[in-house]
């Protein structure tokens, strides 16, 4: 009990610095777009560091990559929780691609747009569509993106199979793919399966015994190695299950 009092005043305290520069954030999203894209999405990452600080979780970046990670990439991660939408992109120099769902959410959806994220409707195969092409015009344009290839939160475990749009758009445009594998430990509290729903996600973060999050980088996959999209999706989809085998079980 006193335990989650404390935890609750050490929200309320550190979160004062985050509550400002969110509504400051919010206000600079009815700029004009065009002058948002050139400063917002560094102004987001710093954004996303301070809503992490105000969780009070402690995330590490382990650099697993044996080279330098290359200038521009294909960041592919798992996706057991809802935390990486901020963990990601306070890491890494990337644009997100989400669910449309995300673009309706409370003045967080705002920001994202505002921010360059890219949104796709999951159930329509005309909407990603969409997002495959606006991933590729991204990479184009020289612009590092991230996305989950299990297609949306599974739960804990790699799922049983990886969606192709990312290693399509890698073996199209030349870009490689950057694996990360993202490690809670305290699993269960991380995990957003049904029921719960964002903001009990929230209250589960600033309760949690076990605060640390790591996310392992691992060298680039180049997709010159592979014949075709299905061979890369397998590919990297055996790696996660090693990698699962490593750090879950």
């Amino acid at each position: 009990m006193f335990y989650n009092i404390f935890a609750f005043i050490r929200f309320i305290l550190l979160g004062i610095d985050f509550v400002v520069f969110t509504v400051v954030m919010y206000v600079l999203t009815f700029l004009p777009k065009v002058f948002l894209d050139k400063f917002y999405p560094r102004l987001f990452r710093a954004w996303c560091w301070s809503f992490i600080r105000a969780l009070g979780i402690d995330l590490k970046l382990h650099q697993k990559n044996h080279v330098a990670i290359p200038k521009q990439y294909i960041l592919v991660a798992n996706h057991p929780s809802a935390f990486e939408d901020i963990g990601i992109p306070a890491l890494f120099d990337v644009f997100s691609l989400a669910k449309i769902e995300v673009r309706d959410w409370f003045m967080v959806g705002r920001m994202s747009w505002a921010a360059g994220t890219l949104y796709v409707h999951r159930e329509s195969r005309e909407s990603r569509k969409e997002a495959a092409q606006a991933l590729l015009e991204t990479v184009s344009a020289g612009r590092n993106v991230a996305l989950y290839p299990e297609g949306g939160c599974k739960g804990r475990r790699i799922y049983e199979r990886f969606l192709y749009g990312a290693f399509d758009a890698s073996i199209k445009s030349g870009i490689p793919i950057l694996p990360v594998f993202l490690h809670y430990e305290a699993q269960q509290d991380f995990e957003w399966q049904p029921p719960y729903t964002l903001l009990h996600k929230l209250w589960h973060f600033i309760r949690l015994q076990n605060n640390r999050v790591n996310y392992y980088v691992y060298d680039a996959i180049y997709p010159a190695q592979f014949e075709d999209k299905e061979s890369f999706t397998n590919h990297v989809h055996s790696m996660y299950l090693e990698l699962q085998k490593r750090y879950l079980d």
